[in-house]
């Protein structure tokens, strides 16, 4: 049985498969570039299947707990005044910031999961019996199969698979977003101001003291270094300096100044298989639906989950679960990877396209079809499948 794992990348997918894996008698590792647990980040959604397995990871009640309890979008004009409001909640799911829910994956995680942080893998090579890895600073090591959950930028998929050129598919879009005054936010709504083909906008949790600023500008492909984050304050300053209406200025003063300020370009991967070999993907590195589909941390729980436990089911035969796991996650994948109308959305391309989007958000009908959705039976959804109990787990 193929027992010892590497997990390139500690956060929600890496993490989540950590504890299945220790769960099913596997031994993962998990090497994290930072030095440190990330937690910080957006607010990210928990639904369907996704809220099924922290139920049986048994965190639930601590993400219910630490909800954001954002109520929905509220789009304002320059003076503040608000020109439309869509609810998002959704019943069943909840939101929760990413650095709750990685914390509470981490606590999920403290028994049989090694950890290395402030490391990265520099090489692999795969033969029939297993995988040489040799990392960036810690000495080289054996394992028997490799998992890359290390994002859209993955250095595992770029070492395994080829360039990213490959499988990134560019959408049209930048985004970026930072802590700000909450004071400039309204309490559990995320604010949004747009002009055309930019938005500028502050989300505030209701758990948090401060907020985040966002920031969401159409482009074609852009050129910088992905780790430089000097490089990106640069470019959103250089598309938002002239946006002085609104409290654009106030967010962009403030995000600038945070160190953890984030920069993207929104982006998704898109592959015909997410293994080879011995070495697979999950989470981002697989199939990035980017952040506008509201699905990447529900994509990866349940990807994970699948993934561990499809390996648990072939008695660690990654032959037969890699292939199994993709045909069980793919058509869930595909679905969240329908992006325009959210893009449509946030960041309208002409003065025009904004104004029907604040007519529509307005309207009635759109109240309407929503409690419509909340309360149609809609199509079911094929039940989450169990994987066996630890007690029965090959060994």
């Amino acid at each position: 049985m193929n027992k010892r794992i590497l997990i390139a990348g500690g956060s929600i997918a890496g993490l989540t498969l950590a504890h299945w894996l220790a769960r099913y008698g596997f031994r993962p590792t998990v090497v994290e570039r930072a030095p440190r647990l990330r937690v910080g980040g957006n607010g990210v959604d928990l639904r369907d299947h996704a809220v099924d397995v922290a139920e049986r990871m048994g965190i639930m009640p601590q993400v219910r707990a630490a909800a954001a309890d954002v109520q929905g979008m509220n789009f304002v004009d320059a003076d503040n005044r608000t020109i439309a409001r869509l609810d998002i909640q959704e019943p069943g799911a909840v939101e929760i910031m990413r650095g709750d829910l990685v914390g509470l994956l981490y606590g999920a995680t403290q028994s049989g999961v090694d950890y290395l942080f402030g490391d990265a893998i520099r090489h692999l090579e795969q033969d029939d019996d297993g995988v040489t890895v040799a990392f960036e600073h810690a000495a080289t090591a054996r394992f028997d199969l490799v998992v890359g959950a290390d994002g859209m930028h993955s250095t595992v998929r770029r070492l395994a698979f080829g360039p990213h050129s490959r499988y990134v598919r560019h959408r049209g879009h930048y985004f970026a977003f930072a802590d700000t005054d909450a004071a400039l936010g309204q309490d559990r709504w995320m604010t949004m101001y747009n002009v055309p083909g930019k938005m500028a906008g502050i989300y505030r949790s209701g758990n948090h003291s401060q907020a985040k600023a966002y920031f969401l500008f159409r482009s074609e492909v852009l050129s910088y270094d992905h780790r430089d984050v000097e490089q990106h304050k640069r470019l959103v300053r250089d598309v938002f300096a002239g946006e002085n209406s609104w409290r654009v200025k106030d967010l962009l003063a403030a995000a600038l100044a945070d160190p953890d300020f984030y920069f993207d370009a929104l982006s998704q991967v898109q592959m015909d298989s997410w293994s080879t070999g011995r070495v697979a993907l999950v989470g981002d590195a697989a199939w990035c639906a980017s952040p506008a589909s509201g699905a990447g941390a529900e994509l990866a729980i349940v990807g994970a989950y699948r993934l561990a436990g499809e390996l648990t089911a072939a008695g660690g035969d990654h032959r037969l679960a890699f292939p199994r796991y993709r045909d069980s996650h793919r058509e869930l994948v595909a679905k969240k990877q329908q992006i325009g109308v959210n893009l449509r959305l946030m960041a309208p391309k002409t003065a025009g396209g904004k104004r029907i989007r604040d007519t529509f958000a307005r309207l009635p009908i759109m109240r309407i079809m929503r409690a419509l959705q909340r309360l149609a039976p809609g199509r079911p959804v094929p039940a989450l499948p169990e994987y066996p109990s630890p007690a029965n787990c090959p060994k």
